[in-house]
């Protein structure tokens, strides 16, 4: 009499064999996380697009953000902007090659590019200080009530209304109050953005100093470098539709 014995192999969610995506847990999870926090941005842009086309007018990109930092007040529509999404896109560059550094086992790449990443996330929110100051600190002259007072771009008053005919104030333009959402979505949404470059950049800061004290190469892989990558990337997606939303449309 011959007795076969039979084992069967049982695999537990996260415990062995494959993942239900064939992916790592973190990973997903990151992924669960960029999802829900697009449909947050999808939110707040909608509802700007809401407000924006049923008002009869909205301040126009190219005459609210025409200056230039060391520009005094050169007409340079847009310039400041390009400049921005230019240092967050080649931010987005350095990490892709950090990680890319990781999937070789690259310790001093992954650290030279993670530097690089950082500093352009900390030039992107210089930028964006500077910008906010800039609006928020401008004296514009705006008749109000019959009287001319100097406005600068806050969430209550907005100096970018329709152009008051026949009235100039120290060689400027006059112009009438514009709608007070633009301020509200303008720096609720940015600083929004904003908030999630400096996490990008604290959550860069911490996997840098991982890589370089050795907590990567004692694990045996860079598997945190690129769910950072993942973060970052995102972010620099979500400022193309801002950029859209609020400098170009």
């Amino acid at each position: 009499m011959t007795t076969t014995a039979v084992s069967q192999h049982q695999t537990k969610w996260w415990s062995g064999g494959k993942s239900p995506f064939n992916i790592e847990y973190g990973k997903l999870m990151m992924w669960y996380f960029l999802m829900s926090d697009s449909f947050t941005f999808g939110a707040f842009l909608i509802s700007y697009g809401s407000i924006r086309f049923s008002q009869n007018y909205w301040p126009s990109p190219s005459y609210v953000f025409n200056t230039f930092p060391g520009a005094g007040e050169a007409n340079l529509p847009l310039a400041f902007v390009s400049l921005m999404t230019f240092i967050l896109i080649m931010s987005s560059v350095t990490m892709v090659l950090a990680v890319h550094e990781g999937h070789h086992g690259n310790k001093s790449g992954v650290v030279k590019w993670m530097a690089w990443t950082i500093v352009g996330g900390l030039c992107f929110l210089s930028c964006q200080a500077w910008e906010w100051n800039h609006l928020i600190t401008g004296a514009h002259p705006v008749l109000v009530n019959g009287k001319i007072e100097e406005w600068g771009q806050t969430m209550r008053h907005n100096p970018w209304g329709p152009v008051a005919q026949g009235l100039t104030f120290h060689g400027e333009k006059v112009t009438t109050p514009g709608p007070v959402a633009f301020g509200g979505y303008f720096f609720g949404i940015t600083g929004f953005h904003g908030f999630h470059v400096f996490s990008g950049v604290v959550i860069n800061t911490i996997m840098l100093i991982m890589a370089q004290t050795g907590v990567f190469e004692r694990r045996g892989h860079y598997l945190m470098i690129e769910k950072a990558g993942l973060y970052w990337h995102f972010v620099d997606l979500v400022w193309v539709f801002v950029f859209l939303c609020f400098y170009l449309i």
